[in-house]
């Protein structure tokens, strides 16, 4: 596949896979982190959280498996290479969070509804990937190094599990892969969440997902030529460098980012279509629009910041128990609720005319 595709576009392929099924996961498995965080909030109704539960789980176990298995070497990934920066993860993860909710959808729940004609998401997903590039390298980088600093660690990889061994010479594949299992008994201790099995079976596919990318650009990282990195789905900057992509193809060349963002954007489309909810919406209302921008210009740059989306260090990180996953997680939640509280008490200063 190396010699007749090229690394760049071998990784391309695998990250349009592994974005085919959460596009697909998110229109007909409802799987969405904002929709999650309101159903418990809001709803009394902890199954769709349960779902992320589920796919952590999943993600961490097959994840941590293939670490046992010599499929997954994660010590060269950002989120184990550089050095974790506490108050990185709290601030990206309350502003992507209070973002989130403020904008009504995620990076990859923007997509996901773009895929289904909602033409709104497709000023989310512009805004937030400028917004993510304008914070990662473009005028606004030097100011987010100098206040979040970005260092690697030459004293081991930044995760839990790797800590873990090092205190107790247990290996880090066996103390992650006890973690996973016990967070997919966790989300099945409920049972009225075993008695929605498309959401036990969505939510375990979208952690598979996850460990398609990790053992994907594994593989290429290894075998092939020109140094790939070794990485997964994230939401944020991505989407900036798809838009780039899209500008400069000519001169560009194909990446798991770009592959990525069009297999959630071509699975969303399959799934809204076989379930007959596709259809081209619009915004009628400019207070409305202006709300979803400003929640997306928050949104990228917090993600940034934190190392991640929702996605990103919400599942992706958590795969590999980073010190920055739970951390960064439980902000973007408090962040959500923030914002989903002023939302239901009413946000003057957005809706103003």
């Amino acid at each position: 596949m190396l010699e007749a595709l090229g690394d760049t576009n071998t990784v391309a392929l695998i990250g349009l896979i592994g974005g085919i099924v959460l596009g697909l996961a998110a229109r007909i498995g409802r799987f969405c982190t904002l929709g999650a965080i309101e159903d418990y909030l809001y709803a009394d109704d902890d199954r769709r959280l349960r779902m992320w539960a589920m796919a952590i789980g999943v993600a961490i176990v097959g994840s941590h498996t293939a670490m046992a298995l010599g499929g997954l070497d994660p010590v060269g990934t950002r989120y184990l290479a550089q050095t974790w920066n506490p108050l990185g993860s709290i601030v990206g993860g309350l502003m992507f969070g209070y973002g989130m909710a403020i904008c009504g959808n995620c990076g990859y729940g923007a997509l996901a509804r773009l895929g289904g004609g909602d033409l709104r998401s497709f000023v989310i997903v512009l805004i937030m990937g400028l917004s993510a590039y304008v914070v990662m390298s473009g005028p606004l980088a030097y100011l987010r190094v100098w206040i979040f600093p970005e260092e690697m660690d030459l004293n081991g990889p930044q995760s839990i599990s790797f800590l873990a061994e090092r205190l107790t010479s247990i290996p880090a594949w066996l103390i992650g892969s006890v973690i996973g299992v016990a967070l997919v008994f966790f989300a099945l201790a409920s049972h009225r969440f075993r008695r929605t099995p498309a959401q036990v079976f969505w939510g375990s596919v979208v952690g598979l997902a996850i460990v398609s990318g990790w053992l994907g650009t594994n593989w290429v990282a290894t075998h092939g030529f020109d140094g790939e990195p070794v990485q997964t789905h994230t939401f944020a900057a991505p989407l900036g460098d798809t838009i780039f992509y899209l500008m400069t193809a000519s001169g560009n060349t194909l990446s798991f980012a770009v592959g990525s963002v069009s297999g959630v954007l071509i699975g969303a489309f399959l799934g809204s279509w076989s379930k007959g909810h596709f259809r081209w919406e619009a915004c009628e209302d400019p207070r409305e629009l202006k709300r979803q921008m400003l929640g997306a210009a928050i949104m990228g740059p917090g993600a940034i910041i934190a190392v991640g989306c929702s996605v990103g260090q919400g599942i992706s990180a958590f795969s590999l128990l980073a010190y920055s996953a739970p951390v960064t997680f439980a902000a973007i939640f408090a962040g959500a609720a923030l914002g989903l509280r002023q939302l239901v008490s009413g946000l003057s200063f957005i809706t103003e005319r």
